[in-house]
């Protein structure tokens, strides 16, 4: 069984291998990390842990924030492929893909960005539509986006009155970016968190960019 940890930590000398040392003593094995932000002092990881099966996650957590300074920002299983060049590898998809283009870019970037699904969205006459939606994305489809036309990426407000109710229920952070110039958006849903730090916009809105012109 595997999971995806988020952690803050301090950003010094030690922190990671005290915290691999804590989880390893409740049986866990770090499978990957990377690293999604740095500030003053704190660090902010993501750490694929593998664990034994009937594992309480619950231990993950107390080992964890056992360490002074360390906490759990969230913690979910995952069951994604771990690879170190996930964004070329979707952008060589998209661009190879003889159809459905589309439809590979929003299979592929739950794994790559780690959220729970992506649809792409435009705004046709009788208003806005999805276009295209991955595995995991909800049935239930949002009918007015008052952000749209969006002009850089950016954090969504997932309490806001166009939010359906479903999404809301499922505590789901969201964030979108413009796929080029056509008003098209790539969006991303998180249910149950964690929240998006700024790194993960930006390098949403990187991805989105160049995907747009592999595209046009």
């Amino acid at each position: 069984m595997s999971y995806l940890l988020r952690v803050s930590l301090p950003d010094r000398p030690g922190s990671l291998g005290a915290l691999a040392v804590a989880l390893g003593s409740v049986g866990a094995d770090i499978l990957s990390l990377d690293v999604v932000e740095r500030g003053d002092g704190f660090a902010i990881d993501d750490l694929v842990v593998d664990v034994e099966p009937g594992a309480l996650p619950d231990t993950l957590i107390t080992a964890a924030e056992h360490l002074p300074g360390v906490s759990v920002d969230s913690i979910r299983p995952y069951a994604g492929i771990l690879d170190t060049h996930r964004e070329l590898e979707l952008i060589d998809s998209v661009a190879t893909a003889k159809d459905d283009r589309l439809q590979v870019l929003v299979d592929g970037a739950p794994r790559v960005l780690r959220v729970g699904w992506s649809v792409i969205v435009d705004i046709g006459q009788q208003g806005a539509y999805r276009v295209v939606g991955s595995s995991g994305a909800p049935e239930t489809h949002a009918t007015e986006v008052p952000w749209m036309p969006l002009e850089k990426p950016a954090v969504l407000d997932g309490e806001a009155d166009w939010v359906p109710e479903v999404w809301r229920n499922m505590d789901t952070t969201l964030a979108a970016a413009p796929l080029g110039s056509g008003g098209r958006v790539l969006m991303l849903g998180r249910p149950g968190g964690p929240e998006f730090r700024p790194s993960e916009i930006a390098r949403l809105g990187y991805l989105a960019g160049i995907i747009a012109t592999v595209l046009s």
